[in-house]
């Protein structure tokens, strides 16, 4: 590696063998990042990142939707796990997907429920080759931004699942597990084993085969290991600032890396077996649904600290997901309680779930406020969306979504308030204006028909 004039590239690489390690932002990068101006618009300002965090089955919008509109409102039962971050929030309500609606289709509101989320298309009721859905908004960022970075996105999902055969009444099985549409033909399968992310981000595209993997995961041995000479240069290299953050940064990473290495250790015994016989998960993914949500939020932060990509989607479970939660006391299946039948047992047990979905979200948005990013932090140079394509799983409603955006969009959002949109507006309008931040401007996207306002004041 080469650092002229003491400034050091944004796109410096740690290498080794099969290793590519990416660098967080550092102070000796920013007399580089001076002479480009970034998505932003801004010289030398932080790119402003984006991620779509989806949530199956609806929600319990009693307990979601706040009592009043406006900057004083009181965060309701579900929303109290994100108490600390109230002020970069924006709750919205009134936004609708119509084309997740049979519109003469019949049932399959689960697979529609998918499809539309960020596509706003009605898909093509097939349950063979012939599928046919729209492009999706973290798409159409790739597309435009997406040679800035390593990756033009990523996909990611908490629940695996096929993208052939019959999911859902007659619906293919792409429409229920990927949210994320390259062009209306082509769904993107999002990846469920953390392994297998941690290998993209930090191989080099010729990374071990699989054999060596598990030789290296049952030895111990770190990707750092094969970065070592390499960092120790660049350590000679940076102030006592950029030295400390490098520090703190490897140290990370090889956290992550034991926690993916004691997942697959479970595996290899069989612990996972013992707590989910009925469950059998690839090597690397953990044991518990919560280790598995923390570990693939841990790698969007890395993603986003190292600029290996700006557009993320995550799926917390594929539209009619049945996982169940016995670590909260639900020992039931998620689709067959969402059919609650306005039983208040089953209705309160949704909304734990619901709860608890919020709660590991709030892990995520906690790591992004605390990793700094230029002169603020990932926070708040992100927008992070989170929300689902049914309102009502009970009666498969596609409208009055529940949906919040948090972050700062680098100083174009302004939170803390629930904003009352008016009946029916399209969600794709909300996509519109989260584009037009990054520095993309399609004329629409799906069911468009304008785009949100007061995304920065009322």
């Amino acid at each position: 590696m080469i650092i002229t004039g003491k400034s050091l590239s944004r796109r410096t690489l740690l290498r080794g063998l099969g290793t590519a390690l990416a660098l967080p932002m550092l102070d000796s990068m920013t007399p580089a990042l001076r002479a480009a101006a970034t998505t932003s618009g801004k010289a030398g300002a932080p790119p402003t990142r984006m991620a779509f965090v989806y949530v199956p089955n609806g929600i319990i919008m009693k307990d979601w939707t706040p009592a009043t509109a406006g900057a004083n409102f009181q965060l309701s039962p579900i929303l109290k796990p994100l108490a600390a971050h109230k002020d970069r929030m924006l709750v919205m309500s009134g936004l609708a997907h119509k084309n997740g609606r049979a519109l003469g289709d019949g049932p399959g509101d689960h697979a529609r429920a998918g499809a539309t989320f960020l596509t706003g298309v009605h898909p093509k009721k097939t349950e063979g080759a012939d599928i046919r859905n729209g492009i999706s908004a973290d798409q159409v960022a790739a597309q435009a931004i997406g040679h800035l970075t390593r990756f033009p996105s990523l996909e990611l999902t908490l629940e695996g699942g096929g993208m052939v055969g019959n999911c859902d009444s007659g619906y293919s099985c792409a429409y229920s597990n990927s949210i994320a549409w390259r062009n209306e033909t082509s769904p993107l399968a999002p990846e469920a084993n953390p392994r297998a992310v941690f290998e993209r981000l930090f191989g080099d595209g010729e990374f071990y085969d699989r054999d060596t993997r598990l030789k290296m995961s049952r030895q111990d041995r770190s990707i750092l290991d094969f970065v070592r000479e390499d960092a120790a240069s660049l350590q000679r290299e940076l102030g006592k600032n950029d030295q400390r953050k490098l520090d703190e940064y490897l140290y990370s990473i090889r956290e992550i890396e034991r926690r993916i290495q004691t997942a697959e250790k479970q595996t290899r015994e069989g612990n996972d077996q013992q707590l989910n016989p009925q469950i059998a998960k690839p090597s690397g993914i953990p044991v518990t649904f919560e280790e598995h949500a923390k570990l693939m939020f841990d790698l969007e932060v890395v993603a986003f600290q190292t600029d290996s990509t700006r557009t993320i989607t995550c799926m917390m479970g594929r539209e009619g997901s049945n996982r169940t939660y016995r670590s909260i006391g639900v020992p039931e299946a998620h689709h067959g309680l969402s059919h609650h039948l306005n039983n208040p047992e089953k209705i309160e047990k949704i909304a734990k779930i619901n709860e608890h979905h919020v709660e590991l979200f709030g892990y995520f948005l906690d790591k992004l406020a605390k990793t700094p990013d230029g002169d603020g932090t990932l926070l708040d140079h992100s927008m992070i969306l989170y929300g689902s394509s049914l309102s009502d799983g009970n009666q498969h409603l596609h409208h009055d979504l529940p949906v919040m955006l948090v972050g700062g969009g680098s100083g174009t959002i302004k939170g803390g308030r629930h904003i009352q949109y008016a009946s029916e507006t399209p969600m794709t309008n909300l996509f519109l204006a989260m584009l037009d931040r990054v520095g993309v401007k399609p004329e629409s996207i799906g069911d468009s028909n304008g785009r949100v306002e007061h995304l920065s004041d009322l």
